[in-house]
């Protein structure tokens, strides 16, 4: 118990997820365990009240038959009054007879009302003078229970005395647990599979997450390192621009666009692994998202001018009070309008913001490819890519959309999306309004 005290302890300084799961298990376990204590508990009484039953129905039928003369009470009587002048045998043979007779008469009577409990009797007169006993006699204890039957008829009136039978049955809680096998076996057997199957399943998870975490940390340093060599093309093609001839400009300015657009990729991978490790907290702040909002939409506009593409933006009058991470939140909203870009021939991008019932809702559609419908459950997983044949039509690493989703739930929103092929998507996104909003 002590020790068990300091397990709960240490778990208690050490408040881990693993730790929490570890707890809740041994609760678990603990619980189904009290739960099939009771189950017992319960079984056990109904299974000496059934006993009792038995016992009472074999009494009667006992007591009935043995206060007539038959074979046996004949046989009893001479035993009990050492009268063997009818009989062709001697005074032992006549006590085994009878100690054995009376042993398979109780035997059959028990096990006709369906006990079959190992058992001892004893007759004997109430001056305390026995007459029989059983072959197996069991020694008095507390635990014997004893089954006393006040005969009647031929026997106590042969010998003018009262004459009782008792029975008696010892240990019979194992006796009760043997008949209850049937519920507590298959019980213990259940739960050690659930035990089994629990354990099996959080070393799997946990051995998962070693594995995905030492994937994050390779991917981690990986991007780090490439920083460097990215920084340096960086700086190289700004030191060529300044003395370059006119026929090689174009080639230095793919240079540094590719090498820009490397950076971003790299900038987004290490800034979702911290989001994900959580040793970037969010860094909420209470605002009107509204001109946010607005200026993202005018940005988008004024680059849509210069691309073929048409961007229509309404948005609903008044303020959008919310509490937000406003960096992150304004990411969100450009790489979903990026996407729409991206996944479109002739983009035409519509965004839409209105607040109903105490929310803000912002309407990004498109009328690109569409998503198919088996597809749009997944394309918020990590890495994930829709395919068009055996190849992917745009370029990316799968994390755009994961990322919208995991800022959007650490805001508390919810993201959907509406979509058919060929007809374009709309994503949905709603965050709560501050009271004032």
């Amino acid at each position: 118990m002590g020790k068990l005290m300091l397990f709960f302890c240490l778990l208690r300084i050490m408040p881990t997820k693993r730790n929490i799961y570890i707890v809740v298990f041994i609760m678990s376990v603990i619980g189904l365990l009290v739960v099939q204590y009771q189950f017992l508990k319960v079984g056990l009484g109904l299974a000496k009240a059934q006993f009792s039953e038995k016992i009472d129905i074999a009494r009667d039928h006992i007591n009935s038959e043995l206060s007539e003369l038959n074979s046996l009470t004949y046989t009893l009587g001479n035993a009990i009054q050492k009268d063997t002048s009818e009989l062709k045998i001697g005074l032992d043979s006549l006590q085994k007879v009878s100690q054995f007779y009376l042993n398979d008469y109780v035997e059959y009577q028990l096990g006709v009302s369906g006990i079959d409990a190992p058992f001892s009797y004893r007759l004997y007169s109430r001056d305390s003078i026995t007459y029989l006993t059983s072959v197996d006699s069991f020694k008095a204890d507390d635990e014997m229970l004893t089954y006393p039957i006040k005969l009647e008829g031929y026997l106590p009136e042969l010998l003018e005395k009262e004459i009782i039978l008792e029975l008696g049955f010892n240990d019979l809680n194992k006796y009760f647990m043997g008949q209850l096998n049937g519920l507590t076996i298959p019980g213990l057997i259940f739960l050690l599979l659930i035990i089994i199957v629990v354990i099996w399943v959080l070393r799997s998870f946990y051995w998962q997450s070693s594995i995905i975490t030492t994937t994050n940390d390779f991917i981690n340093n990986l991007t780090h390192e490439l920083k460097t060599p990215v920084f340096s093309i960086g700086l190289a093609t700004k030191i060529l621009e300044e003395d370059l001839p006119e026929n090689k400009r174009t080639i230095v300015e793919l240079i540094r666009r590719e090498s820009d657009r490397l950076k971003k990729h790299i900038d987004k991978v290490l800034e979702l692994a911290s989001l994900e490790s959580g040793k970037n907290v969010l860094q909420f702040s209470t605002f009107d998202f509204r001109h946010e909002l607005q200026r993202i939409c005018e940005d988008f506009a004024l680059l849509a001018k210069h691309d073929d593409m048409a961007f229509q933006f309404d948005l609903e009058e008044g303020n959008y009070p919310i509490r937000a991470e406003k960096f992150h939140l304004e990411n969100v909203i450009v790489n979903l309008l990026e996407n729409a870009k991206k996944y479109s021939d002739y983009p035409i991008i519509k965004l839409k913001s209105y607040k109903v019932r105490g929310r803000l809702n912002i309407e990004i559609s498109d009328n690109g490819q569409g998503i198919a419908k088996q597809d749009t459950s997944r394309i918020f997983r990590k890495y994930y890519r829709i395919k068009n044949g055996d190849v992917h039509k745009v370029k990316g690493y799968g994390l755009g959309l994961y990322y919208v989703q995991k800022i959007i739930k650490m805001h508390r929103g919810k993201i959907g999306v509406e979509s058919e092929l060929g007809k374009g998507t709309t994503f949905t996104i709603s965050l709560k309004l501050l009271k004032n909003g």
